[in-house]
């Protein structure tokens, strides 16, 4: 059973690093080649990258661990304005990124993704943001019924890079209820 999420700290930053490296496949699309995953683990879900988000205070990161301390599942959140300007119309102003949100394969089902979501939403609630988006692949349907679950409704598409293959993304949205 996990506990419940909490901050990550720079300390965490390994432990998401390995996280991270075991769930990321989970996610993307049949058939994507490991060395496309591998290369997208290399250079955005390093040790080194978790670091420079663990220090980058448009982000929030939170980690749940089991019991016995194994990290199970992670969140990360990015505020900021959205660089791409098509998204930004799309996904509209005061709004926050749910840019990651994995969970162990062996915790699947247990409760641990409900209460990491939970606490995920009530931190973006607490940057005062409006809305809350993410993108998902449009084929990772495990993932389409979680998020629609919890409210995020497709509001457009978008392309995301993996090695060198650009994927499809729908682009989910929900509102906040602002407790700033």
């Amino acid at each position: 059973m996990a506990i419940s999420p909490r901050r990550a700290t720079p300390a965490d930053a390994p432990a998401l690093h390995d996280l991270a490296a075991r769930t990321f496949g989970l996610a993307t699309p049949p058939g994507t080649l490991q060395t496309d995953i591998d290369a997208f683990i290399s250079q955005h879900l390093s040790q080194s990258s978790f670091e420079q988000y663990l220090a980058d205070p448009d982000r929030i990161l939170l980690l749940t661990e089991a019991e016995d301390g194994k990290p199970v599942g992670y969140a990360m959140l990015v505020g900021g304005p959205i660089q791409d300007p098509e998204l930004a119309a799309t996904v509209g102003p005061d709004s926050i990124e749910l840019s990651k949100f994995y969970v162990a394969a062996d915790s699947h089902g247990s409760g641990t993704a409900a209460s990491l979501m939970t606490e995920t939403l009530a931190a973006a609630a607490q940057t005062g943001a409006k809305t809350c988006w993410l993108g998902v692949n449009q084929l990772n349907v495990r993932a389409a019924k979680f998020y629609a679950k919890h409210g995020f409704e497709i509001i457009g598409t978008k392309k995301f890079l993996v090695g060198d293959v650009w994927h499809d993304d729908h682009v989910r949205a929900r509102r906040l209820e602002v407790t700033r």
